[in-house]
């Protein structure tokens, strides 16, 4: 159930990200051209959006805290930005986002160690 709920969470977030990503890129930012891709990927948001909220779901029931499944979400949603921002915008992470991705990890470890 762990492993389904991870899944689920980082699917979700990777589409999401992809998408703002895609768009930030590739999409004219003139509104009835953004409206009209929004309106064409509405499926994909609603499936991201289900599958990060039954991932949350699953964590929650796996680990009884329904805090820490958040906090994981954010985690994987921080991991997941990097990992997009380097694939689309070839943004390499610098020595603050190594950082800032050890602050979150301390974080789940103080989180965890309640």
């Amino acid at each position: 159930m762990l492993l389904l709920a991870l899944l689920l969470m980082t699917s979700g977030l990777l589409i999401i990200n992809a998408v703002y990503a895609y768009h930030t890129k590739h999409i004219d930012s003139h509104f009835l051209s953004t409206l009209l891709y929004y309106l064409k990927i509405f499926p994909l948001f609603l499936s991201a959006s289900m599958m990060i909220g039954y991932g949350v779901k699953f964590l929650t029931k796996t680990v009884n805290n329904l805090s820490f499944s958040l906090i994981v979400s954010k985690g994987l949603e921080v991991l997941v930005s990097v990992a997009i921002g380097y694939i689309f915008l070839k943004e390499v992470p610098s020595w603050r986002t190594a950082v800032g991705l050890s602050v979150i990890l301390f974080g789940f470890w103080i989180l965890k160690g309640k």
